[in-house]
């Protein structure tokens, strides 16, 4: 059985104090994941507008944001245009490079494409893409290989932009099997690596998950001969959270589930069926996700 684990790294301190966190335990226990940054500005702290949402605030609530994520986190660029993550901490993306991780875009302006990628057209699309593209290719000295939607933001005037720039593959959506999104006028799209587990803040506090029994639930969730894989946040399993995730880490050793960058998962596929996203719900996420279409939504 194995496990594919992505690494999402939305915020300054993140970069800052998760990533290197996570770089010396994953070398630790010897294991390559996919790592997709941020690169432009950060200003998440601008969701703080989404408490008047009943849903967001109950979610802020159950996960004890304050504590999970740090104020700084929740109030940079409230106030002021936050820091450039790329221009300030490409050292440290490089570092992850450098170290056999996977690289992949994961945007530009996270907060700007949660909240308004819905309402863009081609060419805002086209241009988000193309700094973050920039951006991360000056970084690494070339071109990113994958990219990730932020909160699995995405619809199908995205993947046809996406296509365009020189992406194995895309990891945008909720789903269960490596596929290839076909377009309406049947146009194929680059391959799509979904997200099958839930992530840290979409359950704990849910149905008696807790800490200290995390680990043992997530380990429950896995499926053998089934595509497993895993988001974790750089802000959460790197910082506050880095302690527990490294438990779960030691808990896969002992059970013989080896960890594997994404890309590896598209490799190991075969010939991918067809396949289209559309929006749909995932308990304990506030709005709508990109699923891939025929599962069952919650």
């Amino acid at each position: 059985m194995e496990l594919g684990l992505r690494i999402d790294v939305d915020t300054y301190r993140g970069t800052r104090d998760g990533v290197p966190r996570l770089l010396a335990l994953l070398g630790r226990h010897g294991i390559r994941a996919t790592f997709f940054f941020s690169v432009g500005p950060d200003n998440m702290g601008r969701h703080l507008w989404r408490l008047i949402r009943p849903a967001f605030l109950l979610k802020m609530l159950r996960s004890n944001a304050p504590g999970l994520y740090g104020w700084d986190i929740l109030l940079r660029g409230t106030l002021w245009p936050g820091s450039k993550i790329g221009a300030r901490l490409g050292d440290i993306i490089r570092a992850a490079d450098k170290a056999g991780h996977e690289i992949g875009l994961h945007a530009w302006d996270h907060h700007a494409w949660q909240m308004r990628m819905e309402t863009m057209d081609d060419l805002a699309i086209r241009r988000e893409l193309r700094r973050g593209w920039d951006a991360l290719t000056e970084i690494l000295g070339r071109e990113p290989t994958c990219s990730a939607a932020p909160g699995w933001k995405c619809n199908e005037l995205v993947l046809r932009e996406k296509s365009a720039l020189a992406f194995g593959y895309n990891s945008d959506c909720r789903g269960a099997r490596v596929f290839r999104p076909v377009f309406a006028d049947g146009a194929a799209g680059q391959p799509q690596v979904p997200v099958t587990l839930p992530t840290y803040d979409e359950i704990i506090g849910s149905d008696g998950i807790t800490d200290e029994v995390y680990n043992d639930y997530m380990l429950s969730q896995l499926e053998r001969d089934k595509l497993n894989v895993l988001t974790i946040h750089a802000e959460v399993e790197g910082i506050a959270r880095a302690d527990l995730f490294e438990g779960f880490l030691e808990l896969l050793a002992r059970n013989h589930i080896a960890c594997r960058p994404l890309g590896e998962m598209v490799a190991s596929a075969g010939a991918l069926p067809d396949g289209t996203i559309e929006p749909g719900a995932i308990s304990g996420r506030e709005g709508w996700v990109a699923v891939q279409k025929g599962l069952p939504t919650t």
